[in-house]
């Protein structure tokens, strides 16, 4: 059960935003706006702090799987700072999803993400 859900829910949506976003410009605002200047980001394939090096992995993703979205799977579970989503990354163009995850973050003191550390739990072949 969350506690004070819309914390965590406003900053899942940014975090959203920021891996949805297009264009250098408009990635490095949603990075900013999700994450705080020293936050960090950590799964199986990367491992970087501050928003040159999200925003480098985010682009890599991209430039990895054209024309996929990030979607969120099932509801945002959060206490004391720390919550956990489900997410899938979505061919927009057939609707399939190849890679899907879990993601836990630890915000700052005012809603931003201080730490990612994601787990992947399906990847193509």
């Amino acid at each position: 059960m969350s506690a004070n859900t819309d914390r965590y829910e406003t900053a899942v949506t940014r975090y959203f935003e920021a891996w949805n976003a297009g264009g250098r410009d408009t990635l490095a605002k949603a990075v900013a706006a999700a994450w705080s200047t020293d936050g960090t980001y950590t799964d199986p394939l990367a491992d970087v702090r501050g928003h040159e090096g999200i925003a480098a992995v985010i682009t890599s993703v991209h430039e990895q799987f054209p024309g996929f979205v990030f979607r969120p799977l099932g509801p945002v579970d959060g206490h004391h700072d720390t919550a956990r989503f489900g997410w899938e990354l979505v061919d927009e163009a057939d609707g399939s999803a190849p890679v899907a995850g879990f993601d836990v973050i630890v915000l700052d003191g005012e809603g931003r993400i201080r730490s990612v550390h994601g787990f992947l739990d399906r990847v193509p072949a």
